[in-house]
């Protein structure tokens, strides 16, 4: 069944065009218009970046997820985490297209407040890609401060302070493991 995953597809492709049309262009490296290609671009001037490229804060919010009050992680401007299952504690999966509606969390100098996992950055195609125990952090396009819009759309899920360590890292296990939403009836 792929019309859920193409309607999704489209869903963030209007997303960014709303955003605005040089985001995906920056993003993508496409040198038409007057758009610099990304690779030109440090991290932190793309437009979409959810922090500077310096530094960034992970710190924990309330907001709903599924029609349930949860505690999540968010940046410093209170846009929700997520981390994408097919990542591996060192490599991002999320490439093209799907890291314009899904821009990675840079930093080389994360910091947190209020969490007690272990923050790091990983040095990978996105830069120094901000972690949480070993997870690879994203933001969404279609979100919000505080508002979630992206839990279990396209194997992305949000993060929570008890997100357990990934296998493949050193980061201390977390007390209480979260366990993904079933994705809303999409099955990513």
């Amino acid at each position: 069944m792929q019309r859920p995953k193409i309607i999704i597809a489209s869903v963030a492709v209007a997303a960014l065009a709303a955003v605005g049309g040089t985001t995906a262009a920056l993003a993508s490296g496409s040198s038409s218009g007057s758009a610099a290609p990304a690779a030109s671009a440090p991290a932190s001037s793309v437009p979409g970046s959810s922090a500077p490229a310096s530094s960034a804060v992970v710190r924990t919010a309330q907001a709903t997820v599924n029609g349930k009050t949860e505690t999540i992680l968010v940046d410093a401007h209170g846009m929700p985490l997520y981390y994408y299952q097919p990542d591996t504690a060192s490599q991002s999966a999320v490439t093209g297209q799907l890291a314009v509606a899904w821009p990675p969390l840079t930093s080389s100098a994360p910091t947190a407040a209020g969490v007690s996992g272990k923050i790091t950055a990983v040095t990978n195609a996105h830069g120094s890609q901000v972690a949480y125990n070993g997870h690879l952090l994203y933001t969404f396009v279609t979100d919000s401060p505080d508002h979630v819009t992206g839990q279990g759309v396209q194997n992305f899920f949000v993060a929570t302070p008890g997100l357990a360590q990934l296998a493949g890292t050193s980061a201390p296990a977390a007390s209480t493991p979260a366990t993904p939403a079933s994705g809303g009836g999409y099955g990513y």
